[in-house]
C-alpha cells in the first residue's frame, strides 16, 4: 500500500511536467555510468517485460485516444536525469501498420533500487508529441 501511495504521489508530481509542454534535456549524460546505467536499463527492461502481454506492449495514446499495441524493438543508449528521476527511451513498432514509436520511460530511485514507473509516447514516426520529455 505504501508503494502504491508513493507511486501515485510521484505520478501526480510529474503530470505538470507533461502538461507544461516540452522540457529540454540532453540526449545523454555521460556522468551516468557503470552500475547506475546498467540498473536504469534493467529497470526499463523489467517494466517493459512486466507490461507485455502476448508479445504486445500496450500503452494508452491520449493524442489518438486509443490503446496502442506495440512490439519492443530496442532500448536507446542515452539516459538523462531530470530532478529526482531518470529518463531513457525505447523504440517500439506497431506490427499492424509499421509505425515507429519512441517511448520515454521514467525511472525513479526506491531505496537501494531503481524502478521504472511509467512510459510516455515521445514520438511517432519521428514526429515529436506535444508532451515529449526530450528535444
Amino acid at each position: 500500500m505504501r508503494n502504491q501511495i508513493k507511486h501515485m504521489m510521484v505520478t501526480a508530481a510529474l503530470v505538470p511536467l507533461f502538461l507544461a509542454g516540452p522540457v529540454s534535456l540532453a540526449a545523454d549524460d555521460p556522468s551516468i555510468k557503470g552500475n547506475l546505467r546498467t540498473n536504469i536499463k534493467a529497470s526499463m527492461s523489467d517494466f517493459i517485460n512486466g507490461q507485455t502481454i502476448d508479445n504486445n506492449y500496450r500503452i494508452y495514446d491520449p493524442i489518438e485516444g486509443k490503446l496502442q499495441k506495440l512490439k519492443f524493438d530496442y532500448l536507446h543508449e542515452g539516459i538523462v536525469k531530470k530532478g529526482d528521476f531518470y529518463v531513457s527511451c525505447a523504440n517500439f513498432v506497431d506490427a499492424k501498420n509499421g509505425r515507429k514509436f519512441d517511448l520515454d520511460f521514467l525511472v525513479l530511485p526506491d531505496g537501494d533500487k531503481l524502478v521504472a514507473t511509467q512510459a510516455i509516447i515521445h514520438s511517432v514516426d519521428g514526429k515529436k508529441r506535444k508532451y515529449h520529455l526530450e528535444d
